[in-house]
């Protein structure tokens, strides 16, 4: 086995909105949108399900989740089961979504574009989404390019094959066919600013899991003029 990884200290650590802003960003930007008790949702890439939860408890919307990482569905399924909440839970990669074309009014994608190959799926996300249906996103952006050994630095800690300024991202999407496309910059830093964080600890966690935080907090400091994150939104 490996040494730790990012993900794994996500995992382990059980971490709920682990993108930037976490779940109060997410409910601020799911108040601009016309979801509904009929609405089909899918939350790709879903993590612990916490946005997963507040979409099925606010909206009783009905709600599909999509997960590669194991721990993360075992999160997931538990904090479903506790809530009792009807929600179809999936392990998958959204490179390759398991789901018929024009399935879903919305995908919500936080934090996981980023992390993939992003043009395949946005493809994708592009063939489940019903004509008219709403991609909302919020994405690691970098402000300006780095120089080339910063660059790794930062694509080697993640395990990300690319950083994208906001101008790539709407090549991007433009690219997928995708219309109405906005990138929105909040004020927050990538540092989540999320303060009402949320955590679901594993039993069995390396201790090589706090230096991985550690590192993650360094990189951020260390680029926090340049590492930021879009809110992105557009349509089929």
């Amino acid at each position: 086995m490996g040494s730790p990884t990012y993900f794994d200290f996500l995992a382990k650590f059980g971490i709920g909105g682990a993108h930037p802003g976490g779940i109060l960003l997410t409910k601020d930007i799911l108040t601009g949108e016309k979801i509904t008790s009929k609405s089909k949702i899918l939350d790709a890439g879903c993590g612990t399900g916490q946005t997963a939860a507040y979409l099925s408890q606010q909206y009783n919307a009905n709600v599909t989740c999509l997960e590669i990482n194991p721990i993360m569905i075992e999160k997931a399924r538990e904090r479903f089961k506790k809530l009792k909440l009807p929600i179809q839970l999936l392990q998958g990669s959204i490179e390759k979504l398991p789901f018929e074309n024009n399935t879903f009014d919305y995908i919500l994608s936080e934090s996981v574009l980023a992390f993939v190959n992003k043009p395949k799926a946005l493809k994708e996300f592009y063939r489940v989404l019903k004509k008219g249906g709403r991609l909302i996103a919020n994405e690691m952006t970098i402000n300006t390019r780095l120089s080339l050994k910063e660059e790794t630095e930062i694509m080697k800690f993640y395990a990300v094959d690319s950083l994208l300024l906001e101008g790539d991202w709407n090549r991007l999407l433009a690219d997928t066919e995708f219309q109405n496309i906005e990138l929105q910059i909040q004020k927050q830093s990538l540092d989540h600013g999320n303060h009402a964080q949320e955590f679901n600890f594993s039993s069995n966690f390396e201790p090589e899991l706090f230096h991985i935080l550690n590192e993650h907090g360094n990189i951020v400091l260390k680029y926090q003029n340049i590492l930021s994150y879009r809110i992105i939104t557009c349509t089929k």
